[in-house]
């Protein structure tokens, strides 16, 4: 089994390497392993956490084969799958009712709970792909969790810039922008536990960001209520998603949480990454966006903003309230 880590020197950061990702199924049109009754995940079930058949990390990894000059190590981890439902044909978590979505939620926190006890757990990521044209292999709605033996380079950049915010100026930088955004037209959605935003600095046509309106660093930290808040916020902001042009949106949603270790400083927060410009056309990351790492936008995050408002208000079955 080939798997290891190797560094990237140029942009100081691990990249992980897995050949078992190769064998892994690619949109089968029958005989999903996630469906009930399988040997796998067998029947009674409301959701079920699964060790991911084809992993990039593992718990026991094989040492990787030393290249003198370059750096490698050993690609010790987790992966896990969340199967969100027995049911196959739901089409977003906004199809899952509130309870059912909660009770998830509270399972996935415990999950990363339990991870974040290992010693080589550095960072926890849960994250979910949605959709074919981002290359999802399984159309069974689930979402992943991974536990990773070092704190990722986009990680380590958001906690040091929160970090220098809060000494500079004496507050959380999150906390400060939902107070510039609680009576902004950017403003899209808020409960008795969190806001949704579309952020002023957005990089994706109708990207949205979900943030706690406490103070809060992981997803292990949320008290039950919160868990509830933000199976909410998910269900209102899929919603918005899959109804603002009309179809499906397909889209990665990433939760970006503080590393075990870290300072005070850090705020959870949920970003969703939606992959289309308009019904037809598809937002690409291209020369610009791959090889700076810098962002074109083609609209204003405001007129989208008013989009994602007006499909909000067509939403059903929410605790909170559409702006």
């Amino acid at each position: 089994m080939g798997m290891e880590l190797r560094f990237n020197p140029l942009i100081g950061e691990w990249i992980m390497i897995s050949t078992v990702r190769q064998a892994r199924p690619w949109q089968p049109n029958e005989g999903c392993p996630f469906d009930p009754g399988n040997d796998e995940t067998g029947i009674g079930w409301s959701y079920l956490i699964l060790p991911n058949k084809y992993p990039m990390l593992v718990p026991n990894p094989p040492a990787p084969i030393k290249v003198p000059g370059l750096r490698s190590r050993r690609s010790f981890g987790y992966c896990k799958v969340v199967v969100e439902s027995p049911n196959h044909s739901l089409s977003d978590l906004h199809d899952l009712k509130l309870d059912e979505l909660t009770n998830v939620m509270l399972g996935i926190r415990q999950e990363i709970a339990n991870m974040e006890k290992q010693s080589f757990v550095k960072y926890v990521f849960f994250f979910r792909n949605k959709g074919r044209e981002i290359g999802v292999s399984l159309t069974h709605p689930h979402s992943q969790i991974y536990a990773l033996p070092y704190v990722p380079l986009r990680i380590r950049l958001e906690a040091k810039n929160m970090k220098n915010y809060m000494k500079r100026r004496g507050i959380c930088m999150l906390c400060d922008i939902l107070r510039i955004e609680n009576s902004s037209e950017r403003l899209l959605y808020v409960n008795d536990g969190f806001s949704i935003i579309k952020p002023y600095y957005s990089m994706w046509p109708y990207e949205i960001h979900i943030i706690p309106r406490r103070h809060v660093q992981r997803l292990s930290q949320l008290t039950d209520d919160e868990v509830r808040f933000l199976a909410d916020s998910l269900r209102a902001s899929t919603y918005m998603l899959d109804s603002v042009l009309g179809r499906d949106m397909p889209y990665v949603m990433a939760v970006h949480q503080a590393p075990v270790k870290s300072h005070k400083s850090f705020h959870l927060h949920v970003e969703f990454y939606p992959m289309l410009r308009d019904a037809s056309k598809m937002k690409y990351a291209a020369g610009v966006e791959w090889g700076l790492w810098t962002f074109t936008y083609d609209s204003s995050p405001e007129a989208k903003a008013a989009e994602l408002r007006k499909s909000c208000a067509n939403a059903r079955d929410l605790i909170g309230r559409c702006i």
